[in-house]
This record gives structure tokens, C-alpha cells and sequence, in this order.
């Protein structure tokens, strides 16, 4: 037990009492005074403990509503402390966004879109009628070396692997990631590890886009195949358990050692720690059932699989992959190297699809104009082009749930507002019911047995 004395940004020093085991002098913490009320109702009062007078309490992230699995391993048994030491009296709500409005969306499971913080963009966007923007930072420190100096790779079927990509990045510096990123994680659900697994993470909830990085100087040889499992192969996950594989599983390989299972869960021995200096970072793309077969052949369901089982946006990778690479200039001091190794066998993705405006008005029971139809593509960023009351609709590649023209009707009439299209009763005559002759004689039957 410490009893400290804490600049709170007023002109007295509060004392306070803490038993916290990383508690140190010099620390910038979370305090909360006298008056002061946390989740769960608890109102913070002046205390006496163990004959001292505590006049608050120095909290730990737990005790502000976060979950204890998404709080950093180096704080989840004590308080947390800031790495760049706000000044004292700065409010905790603000400094942590614990202020936020919310938006709670409930999603359907064909929409993969609404996976990523991107999708959602567009669909909020929808909603109040503005364009979103999506800013995809440069990278700023490219090496002369160029990426296949020092590594190859292939890919064994382009069925289940239609795009794989692999970048370097060198002089990588492993540390705490910034505030911002461990809060945006965090509050997704996301146990902040290091600032490289982090941006991974972080891109992930962003795009859509599963990455992974491999700690290059691990890898068994200066190769990366990407192939279906051979039976009574192992691998030990980044959990620490030893995984059984077989051919339904697709993994990543590496002198023909297996360093991951793709799009699942990469292996232990490739771990990015405190030690790495260069990092393999993979973009890819897995072929849904695939994924779904390998994660239920292993017994693994995680942030990166559901997002390749669902389906996702095919087109998103390079933009996904230009956006880590500058985070990892940005916060891991990395040096990319010029052109990163890429397979890509994707099929264009054309999906156009007709629509008339009196089918809409036909089925929604609305009388909308072709102006108001276009309105509603305009909102949901759909390109299209018309001839009168006939629209031709481009789908995007962010948006591969939508396929037939009742998907279109879908769309149109959301925007448009359920809450504005008409309601009726349903017309016909009414049919008596009665019971059959078989059941008639059924039903005498049964009283006659109870009698």
C-alpha cells in the first residue's frame, strides 16, 4: 500500500492511497476525486485506509468500463499510465473519448461491408445524404532495395488464393503503440500487443482487409508458398496451442514449413516480438469456403476468417496495404523496400444490373419518380445512368451482397424510408375453416376414449 501525493491540476496536491503494484513516482494516471462516479454507480468518497486519509482513487482502466481482456497485458493487473504524460487536471472522458456519441447499426449477416469502419461510412453517408472521404496517407521512407532481392513467392491453387502480396519493411522499431490507435482498438474489442500487430488491427477494423505480419528474419528460407496442408503436418498458433492439419486446411509455408494458417491464425515461431527489426507484411485474399472449412477443421473463428468467410471487398487490398505500410513509416521508424511481391488472379468485378422505375413502384407500393430512385442510388454512391424510367445500376466492389434486381429494390426502398411506404391489408375473400372428414371422425374418436 502507497500513499501518494498526486498533482490533480489544482492548487492543493490531493493524497491518495493506492495499492496498485505498478504504481511509481513521475507517473501520469487516472484519478478520480471525491464526488466522482464510475460505471456500475460507485460514487468516489473520502476514505480512511489503514489509518491513512484517502482522498480518492487512482483507477485502473477496468474500473473506467473497459473489458479486462482488451486492456494491455502490462496494465491489466494494475493502474494504467499514459506514456505521454498529459498535463495534470486534463478531463479523462475527453482524453480517452469516453464521450463519444454512439451509433449502434444492426447488421445483417449478408452485409460484410458493414465489417470494416469504411463500409460503414458509406452506409451512415447513405443515410444523411454526404459523400464519404477516404484519405490513404503516402508512404514517405522507400528503400532502393527492391522486395524480391531477398524473397519469392507463389501460390499452389488461384482458386483458393486469387490475390497474395507480401511487402518488407526494415529498421522496424517495436514499441507501445500511440494512445489514439490503442483506444480505437480497444473499444472494438481489440487487446492492444505491440504498434506493428497493432496497424494490422487496426487496418483490419478500417478496410475490411486482413493482414499479417511475419517476422522476417524467422522465416525457415527466403521463400513463401501458399498451399492446401499435407496430413499430419503441425503447426503451433499464436495461442500457444499445436494445431493438427490436414488438407482442408490452406497455409502459409515457408522452406515448406508451415508459419501460418491462412487467413485464420499465424504461428508462434513467426511471432513479431520486441526482438524484430524486419517485418513480411501479407495482403491476401482466401476463398471463402475455404476459410470457413480450414477454421472449423482447426477449431478457430477469428477477426480475420469471419471477414474472409462473409465475403469482402476484393478491390480494397492495395489501398489497405499502402495505408499500413505508412503507418508503419509513421509509428515503427520502418524503411519499406520498393515494390512489394504480388500475385493477382481476381476477376474484374462487373456487376450491372437493370431497374425500372415502375417495378419499384410495383412492388414497394410507392409512387416515386425516376428523380427519386436516382436520389437513392446517388445517397448509396451507385453509379448509374438512365433512359427515362429504365436505370442501368453499377454495384460496387464494396457491396458483393447484391446481385438480382430484388437486392436493387432492397437498397431503393431503404433509403427511400420503410416508415414512408404505404401499408394495406391483404385483399381476397376469406376461406371458412373447418375440419376434414378424417379429422371429424378423429375427434369423435378421442371423446369416445375419454369417456
Amino acid at each position: 500500500m502507497h500513499k501518494l501525493t498526486i498533482d490533480v491540476g489544482e492548487t492543493d496536491l490531493a493524497e491518495i492511497v493506492c495499492g496498485a503494484p505498478n504504481v511509481a513516482v513521475g507517473q501520469a494516471v487516472i484519478v478520480a476525486l471525491p464526488g466522482a462516479r464510475l460505471p456500475g454507480g460507485i460514487k468516489i468518497k473520502k476514505a480512511k485506509l489503514r489509518g491513512e486519509v484517502s482522498n480518492g482513487m487512482i483507477c485502473a482502466l477496468q474500473e473506467l468500463g473497459f473489458d479486462g481482456k482488451v486492456v494491455p497485458k502490462a496494465y491489466a493487473e494494475g493502474i494504467y499510465v499514459f506514456a505521454d504524460k498529459p498535463a495534470p487536471g486534463t478531463d479523462v472522458l475527453e482524453l480517452l473519448a469516453l464521450n463519444d456519441p454512439i451509433l449502434d447499426l444492426g447488421i445483417t449477416p449478408n452485409r460484410s461491408d458493414a465489417l470494416s469502419m469504411r463500409g460503414v461510412a458509406y452506409e451512415v453517408g447513405a443515410i444523411i445524404g454526404e459523400k464519404p472521404l477516404v484519405n490513404i496517407p503516402e508512404i514517405t521512407a522507400v528503400a532502393d532495395q527492391k522486395t524480391d532481392e531477398l524473397l519469392s513467392i507463389a501460390v499452389a491453387d488461384t482458386t483458393d488464393v486469387p490475390y497474395y502480396s507480401i511487402a518488407i519493411a526494415e529498421n522496424v522499431v517495436i514499441k507501445e503503440s500511440p494512445l489514439w490507435l490503442q483506444l480505437k482498438l480497444m473499444k472494438a474489442g481489440i487487446r492492444p500487443h505491440n504498434n506493428v500487430v497493432d496497424i494490422t488491427n487496426y487496418i483490419l477494423l478500417t478496410y475490411g482487409q486482413p493482414l499479417h505480419a511475419f517476422d522476417f528474419d524467422t522465416l525457415a528460407g527466403n521463400d513463401i508458398t501458399v498451399r492446401r496442408a499435407h496430413d499430419a503436418e503441425k503447426l503451433t498458433t499464436l495461442d500457444g496451442s499445436e494445431r493438427q492439419l490436414t488438407a482442408t486446411n490452406l497455409v502459409i509455408t515457408s522452406n515448406e514449413t508451415p508459419i501460418a494458417i491462412a487467413g485464420i491464425m499465424g504461428g508462434l515461431d513467426s511471432e513479431v516480438t520486441a526482438k524484430t527489426t524486419r517485418v513480411a507484411l501479407e495482403t491476401a485474399l482466401f476463398q471463402p469456403t475455404v476459410t470457413r472449412l480450414s477454421a472449423k477443421a482447426v477449431g478457430i473463428r477469428s477477426e480475420a476468417s469471419m471477414r474472409y468467410e462473409k465475403g469482402m471487398d476484393y478491390f480494397i487490398a492495395e489501398q489497405a496495404r499502402q495505408h499500413a505500410l505508412a503507418l508503419l513509416v509513421e509509428l515503427a521508424d520502418a524503411t519499406i523496400l520498393a515494390e512489394p511481391l504480388t500475385l493477382d488472379y481476381r476477376e474484374a468485378f462487373n456487376v450491372t444490373l437493370p431497374l425500372d422505375v415502375k417495378r419499384v413502384n410495383h412492388v414497394l407500393g410507392t409512387d416515386m419518380t425516376a428523380a427519386d430512385v436516382a436520389t437513392s442510388f446517388s445517397r448509396l454512391q451507385f453509379e448509374t445512368t438512365n433512359e427515362g424510367d429504365r436505370f442501368m445500376v453499377k454495384v460496387p466492389s464494396r457491396r458483393p451482397d447484391i446481385s438480382i434486381e430484388a437486392d436493387l429494390l432492397e437498397e431503393v426502398g431503404r433509403i427511400y424510408g420503410y416508415d414512408k411506404l404505404p401499408s394495406t391489408l391483404p385483399k381476397g375473400e376469406a376461406t371458412p375453416g373447418k375440419l376434414s372428414y378424417s379429422q371429424q371422425k378423429n375427434t369423435r374418436n378421442a371423446s369416445l376414449t375419454r369417456r
